[in-house]
């Protein structure tokens, strides 16, 4: 991204996703909510990439499809090149759909199976009433040429294609109405590793050509650092920590970043035999009921009293580093109570 660049094209402000739970049979009642997504706030410059990370059932998608108003959040704002989307009706979000598009976590069940190829990439085209006959197909074309893919193959079917390339159709898809935003919903977590690498080196040239802005979502933090200017870190509905890419992964704050950046693999052997991983115990709360104060205290190594009682706000540590956690504010103050050490073992 260029650092001259400041303007933001989306801001996500106290963002909250809340499933009911029923229950009953004849007369159905609410029991509880699931706090799928319970106070985000993030935003995004444009022409800039911010990597979404945490492991399986943070949120993380979820968000994704709240600010695509795929899943209409139960509060909080989505603001889109100045459009509050949470206040618009199905009606008035259409005009705005083409500016904003989605790439899919699964390549196999996001392409309709009984249509060709070119019907896949053309379907947006035709629904914004873009481009029709010749002009549509040559569009297509184009499109394809531009994921890596021979547009000769335009007729085929997506069974008659690897994983890899129907992630490319599905790019190609995204991209075809030259949208502003692309949320990517963990788009290579379904891949061969092999092909990881190529899908990734084609969002980072697609994004130089046609001037895009990603939010990347992905639970795989050393992708996540690829890719990203900036990497937000989720936990059970909350975004705990927001740094450059790099900042984060080599100075991390919060406890549950440690133990992430602690778990991603290092190339040199020698290095990986000595290095130290910080193991958290336990199993993720649910979100049905998560912990009070600090959700993550359940699984840290450094919880003291205040962890139960107040819950942490993300707060400037450094200049564009943000952490939700009271061992960062309390070590500053010296602070006595707060434990000298974490958990940590060899491998």
């Amino acid at each position: 991204m260029d650092g001259g660049v400041s303007e933001v094209l989306l801001d996500v402000q106290d963002l909250r996703v809340h499933f009911p739970v029923r229950k009953g049979v004849l007369i159905e009642r609410t029991s509880g909510f699931v706090r799928a997504v319970d106070g985000v706030s993030l935003h995004v410059h444009r022409g800039e990439t911010v990597g979404l990370v945490g492991e399986s059932g943070c949120g993380k998608s979820t968000t994704g499809r709240a600010i695509l108003q795929l899943v209409r959040p139960t509060s909080g704002r989505v603001l889109f090149d100045g459009h509050d989307l949470t206040k618009l009706t199905a009606r008035a979000l259409r005009p705005l759909r083409r500016h904003m598009q989605m790439v899919f976590q699964n390549p196999y069940a996001a392409l309709d199976p009984r249509m060709t190829v070119e019907g896949i990439v053309a379907e947006p085209l035709r629904v914004h009433r873009v481009l029709r006959g010749a002009a549509q197909r040559r569009r297509v074309h184009e499109l394809l040429d531009l994921v890596g893919l021979d547009p000769a193959h335009a007729r085929r079917f997506p069974h008659e294609f690897s994983g890899g390339q129907r992630q490319r159709i599905g790019i190609a898809r995204a991209i075809a109405l030259q949208p502003q935003l692309i949320v990517a919903d963990e788009p290579i977590s379904a891949l061969d590793v092999s092909i990881q690498a190529q899908i990734l080196n084609l969002l980072q040239e697609l994004q130089q050509k046609l001037s895009l802005t990603y939010l990347f979502i992905a639970h795989d933090l050393a992708a996540v650092r690829h890719v990203s200017d900036r990497i937000a870190v989720m936990y059970l509905g909350k975004i705990v920590e927001v740094a450059p890419a790099d900042t984060l992964v080599r100075r991390p704050q919060h406890p549950y970043t440690q133990a992430l950046v602690s778990a991603i693999p290092v190339p040199d052997p020698e290095r990986e035999v000595r290095r130290e991983r910080i193991v958290l115990h336990g199993d993720v709360p649910s979100p049905l009921d998560p912990p009070s104060g600090c959700r993550f205290r359940t699984r840290c190594a450094y919880v003291f009293d205040r962890c139960a009682i107040e819950e942490p706000l993300l707060r400037d540590w450094a200049p564009g580093h943000r952490v939700a956690c009271h061992l960062p504010a309390a070590a500053a103050a010296g602070s006595s109570a707060v434990p000298a050490s974490a958990e940590r073992v060899r491998n």
